[in-house]
């Protein structure tokens, strides 16, 4: 028997809490890591936002693909799906928070790191990643020792307002979005701008080395080249000098200025925007005008930040102006990559035999 994280957000919680509870649904994307799972393996259900395990599902069978509404009207993306079998199943304020004694110090992933550090949420970053044997055990007995004797875990006005749902309602679906609220950025402490803007170009520049080494032919706004190629020492670098795209003059100008575009001959795979500000706003918004203008385009786009500027990526992807696209909602098209899952990737040995569907183990996707 081998454990899995089950994601959800507050919104499919809820959903799946209203349900029968006897179908845990994935994206497409999830389809090679779901093929590993066997029945009797067990999903750990870990609910984001306010970070508490929640609960345990036992697999029957899968996994399959269905494309009928489980929870949800319209189109549904959980496709992927597995019947499961509820071990435990905790109302949220009774969930385990990650930041609990107990819990914390029983992990192998937290265990070492002090309360404040973020760099646990790398492995939380995607459903169906395998957890350590000991560590699947312990939130086994953990989860089934507090359903047997719950102890509530008071929600704090932060955790409240994350499980504020707000929707629009589009032409074949209801959408949640997020309504930010109107803060002032504040400066810095932890590094000065200009030590920000230069790890963005370091950053910039993995990108376009890892397309690099997978065959991608890469491009780099004209603006950026200079910094970029400062860290990317190694020759030859697969800069395009222009485009090879058919678009019209406003589309090609929003396509230029973005921070790194993989090409694989005349087509664009995949574009990234590296966020090192505090509002993370300038990336989004190119990605969403991009969308706008061409609402037929099929590419992967990627927001890339520092894992402490993930939750406002996640915020900013799912305002309402973002769910009103022609082709759908921004957080549908657009996926988050931390600055550490980019240097895990770049640290792989055989990365010139992989597809660039392996950033798909590695992205977070705005549920």
């Amino acid at each position: 028997m081998a454990y899995f994280i089950d994601l959800f957000s507050p919104e499919t919680y809820e959903a799946f809490t209203r349900s029968t509870q006897g179908i845990s649904g994935f994206r497409m994307r999830h389809k090679g890591m779901a093929d590993r799972i066997k029945a009797g393996d067990v999903f750990a259900c870990y609910v984001t936002r306010v970070s508490r395990w929640c609960g345990l599902l036992e697999i029957i069978e899968g996994p399959f693909i269905d494309n009928s509404p489980i929870f949800v009207s319209g189109d549904d993306p959980f496709v992927v799906r597995f019947k499961v079998r509820p071990k435990v199943w905790l109302p949220i304020d009774q969930s385990l928070p990650i930041h609990d004694d107990k819990v914390w110090n029983g992990l192998s992933f937290t265990r070492t790191l002090e309360k404040g550090s973020i760099a646990w949420t790398g492995k939380v970053r995607g459903s169906l990643v395998r957890l350590d044997d000991k560590d699947g055990k312990f939130l086994a007995e953990a989860l089934s020792a507090q359903a047997k004797l719950p102890h509530t875990y008071v929600l704090d006005d932060v955790e409240r307002k994350k499980l504020t749902t707000h929707t629009v309602t589009r032409q074949n679906k209801v959408v949640t979005v997020t309504v930010p609220e109107d803060t002032v950025p504040t400066e810095e402490v932890s590094a000065p701008q200009e030590a920000a803007a230069r790890e963005s170009i370091q950053v910039q520049s993995l990108i376009a080395q890892i397309g690099a080494r997978m065959g991608m032919s890469i491009w780099i706004p004209r603006s950026d080249r200079g910094g970029v190629l400062k860290e990317w020492k190694i020759e030859p670098q697969p800069l395009l000098e222009r485009l090879p795209l058919n678009y019209d003059d406003t589309t090609l100008r929003t396509i230029e200025q973005i921070d790194v575009i993989w090409l694989r001959g005349r087509s664009i795979v995949r574009a990234f925007e590296v966020e090192h500000t505090t509002a993370v706003y300038s990336g989004i918004l190119r990605m969403a005008d991009l969308l706008a203008l061409q609402p037929n385009m099929d590419i992967k786009l990627h927001i890339v930040a520092p894992v402490a500027k993930r939750d406002k990526v996640f915020q900013e992807i799912r305002r309402p102006v973002f769910s009103l696209l022609e082709k759908g909602p921004l957080a549908e098209s657009c996926t988050y990559l931390s600055y550490d899952s980019l240097r895990e990737l770049a640290s792989q040995k055989h990365l010139s035999h992989l597809s660039d569907t392996v950033l798909d183990e590695y992205a977070e996707e705005a549920e």
